[in-house]
């Protein structure tokens, strides 16, 4: 048995707050001064055993020249906790030099070390609170639609004793869109101020809000904050043609024009001008004769989507002498089918809204024949409660044309059954108004797509994902995607884009300010695209005047520790050695000796077995 002893130091972790707002409240000489400090100091490092990290947004060990005061993001909490996963002796402390102003992640105010590890803040910056104007939050949409109204909620608040009155700007352009007085006063520190702006033009727009400066604002920074806006054109033509008159034909234009987005035009057969089919997104054929024989071609000509509407006035003769997608042994018996849910649809996704209790639908009585199975149901049918294996409501798509198929009339009296119920209209209009858009949307599968927003502001985490699929679209892991990026200024960045499970990405994080144009190229297939997005100049670090004092105060006092400023180096020192807590320890560690050599044992083992070998050979047992 061997005993051997060794002397375990308490643990000192250091983490310097390694952001921008560091260099922007002009504390860099003065942080990197107090860490020299630290691990210089001879007593700190005979006493302690000493660990150096530097912090943003993730956690780092700081090695030669790696403060550098540049990252963008600040996560105070994350940093505390990873070092406190690391942290496995009971008398340990963890010195955390910063300004205390965080701008992701959890509140670190709420960090709880383990037991017996205490958190000395060091704390950077000006610890008094100076007036300040600035804008704390801004909310508004990414995106909205052409000659709508959008609103921009700003928060506004003021650090200070004296009343007083600025006035907020929306400039587009260098020119002046919204313009208002704001007052503020001691007992009144913040405000939610909301404006609605016009989209009168479709693009991307770049806005800037900003406030006007009072005599003691002694930042600039946040008194501005840019955002940009995509307008986009959602306007959805749809048109109903019909032979009959009918009660679904106003609830189909009511409903759909829930969405002031989409204009529904009904035309009879008799009075349709079908050179004017082409402005359609959708046609809806109502209860069709003989009389739609060339319309249907048309539509089958220009690939215009489209919703078949059946009924009791509908001539199924005409329809089975078509060579469409169904056709129907019918008989003049009229048949009610009641609606049954389907959760497996897959095209989109929309809410059971309780389709088993709505009101039967009409149509004519027969079994339904399909010309291949290649559709996906909404609602399946079902007489007097009981399912059948057959459609009511389906779609599917052919030579890229959507189609659809309700084999019903009447469905005016679900919309009716949806106000009974709930008092309005919303649910059944948001369910028909997402069939609507489905039918109606022209965008069909790409075998090469990229996800890129119109907008980012500066500094964000930016990372655009691309699929590429072969001509099976399957997902093809061997493309070669190449990225190329243009700025305003004529600058090119070019680069492969990296396969990471299931999709190729490009981190864009540190691309500065400016509209770009992107274009994305797989080298084998020659395929291509184009797209565009803005980064808007935002700086989140450098929105801050002064240290978070108050926040840093409560880490200390919740974690056995005390909040020191950056000129108390010697008191924080001195508190810190005469900490009883602070003690090495001594372990011994005790090493169990076989008394018998194991290689030794082997030799003899092996000797045995070789003279026993000898020796039944020698007299002939082998």
């Amino acid at each position: 048995m061997d005993e051997q002893f060794e002397i375990v130091k308490p643990r000192l972790d250091v983490l310097v707050d390694n952001s921008i707002s560091i260099a922007h409240l002009k504390q860099v000489e003065i942080v990197s001064s107090f860490y020299n400090k630290i691990i210089r100091d001879k007593e700190i490092s005979e006493k302690f055993e000493l660990r150096s990290f530097s912090f943003g947004e993730s956690l780092n060990l700081i090695i030669k020249d790696s403060l550098r005061f540049q990252e963008h993001q600040t996560n105070i909490n994350k940093a505390l906790l990873e070092v406190n996963k690391t942290t496995n002796q009971s008398n340990s402390a963890i010195v955390l030099i910063t300004d205390g102003n965080q701008t992701v992640g959890e509140d670190y105010s709420y960090f709880k070390a383990e037991a017996n590890t205490s958190v000395y803040p060091i704390i950077v910056g000006d610890t008094t609170s100076s007036p300040d104007l600035f804008i704390s939050n801004l909310n508004v949409n990414k995106y909205t639609f052409l000659n709508n109204e959008f609103p921009v909620e700003l928060i506004i608040n003021y650090s200070g004793e004296n009343s007083m009155t600025t006035t907020l700007t929306v400039t587009s352009e260098e020119k002046v869109l919204k313009s208002k007085i704001i007052q503020f006063n001691k007992g009144e520190s913040s405000k939610v101020i909301s404006l609605n702006m016009n989209a009168k033009s479709i693009g991307t727009h770049i806005y800037k809000v900003s406030l006007e400066p009072i005599s003691e604002d002694k930042n600039f920074n946040n008194n501005i904050q840019n955002f940009a806006v995509e307008v986009i054109d959602e306007r959805t033509s749809i048109l109903i043609v019909s032979s009959v008159l009918h009660p679904d034909l106003g609830m189909l234009k009511r409903s759909i024009e829930s969405n002031p987005q989409r204009k529904v035009k009904i035309s009879s057969i008799e009075d349709l001008d079908k050179s004017q089919l082409s402005e359609y997104e959708l046609v809806i054929l109502y209860q069709p004769n003989n009389l739609f024989k060339q319309f249907f071609e048309e539509i089958e000509e220009k690939k215009i989507n489209n919703l078949l509407i059946t009924g009791i006035q509908t001539d199924w003769g005409f329809l089975n002498s078509l060579d469409i997608f169904i056709s129907k042994a019918f008989s003049n018996q009229n048949q009610d089918y009641q609606s049954i849910y389907n959760n497996s649809y897959s095209q989109f996704q929309f809410d059971d809204i309780d389709f088993n209790s709505f009101p039967p639908l009409e149509d004519k009585f027969g079994r339904l024949n399909f010309k291949n199975r290649n559709y996906q149901t909404l609602l399946f049918k079902a007489i007097d409660g009981i399912e059948i294996q057959e459609p009511l409501l389906f779609t599917f798509l052919s030579d890229n044309q959507k189609h659809g198929i309700l084999l019903g009339e009447n469905i005016w009296k679900w919309r009716t059954q949806s106000l009974v119920k709930s008092g309005d209209f919303k649910a059944f209009d948001t369910f028909f108004g997402k069939f609507v858009q489905y039918l109606s949307s022209t965008s069909n599968k790409k075998r090469l797509d990229i996800e890129v927003a119109s907008s980012y502001k500066q500094n964000e985490d930016i990372q655009f994902s691309a699929l590429y699929f072969d001509k099976n679209f399957q997902f093809d892991a061997g493309g070669e995607l190449n990225l190329k990026l243009i700025n305003n200024s004529g600058e090119i960045l070019e680069s492969a884009m990296v396969l990471r499970g299931n999709e190729y990405v490009f981190n864009a994080s540190q691309l500065p300010p400016g509209a770009y144009s992107l274009y994305l190229n797989e080298l084998q297939s020659g395929l291509s695209l184009e797209k565009s997005f803005t980064i808007i100049e935002y700086n989140v670090e450098e929105q801050f005047t002064s240290a978070d004092i108050n926040r840093l105060k409560k880490l200390a006092h919740d974690n056995l520790g005390v909040a020191y400023t950056t000129d108390h180096y010697e008191t924080w020192k001195h508190q810190l050695l005469k900490e009883k807590r602070f003690v090495s320890v001594q372990k011994s560690r005790i090493n169990i000796v076989s008394l018998i050599n194991w290689k030794i044992l082997l030799t003899i083992l092996i000797l045995s077995l070789g003279i026993e070998w000898f020796t039944r050979k020698y007299i002939g047992l082998i």
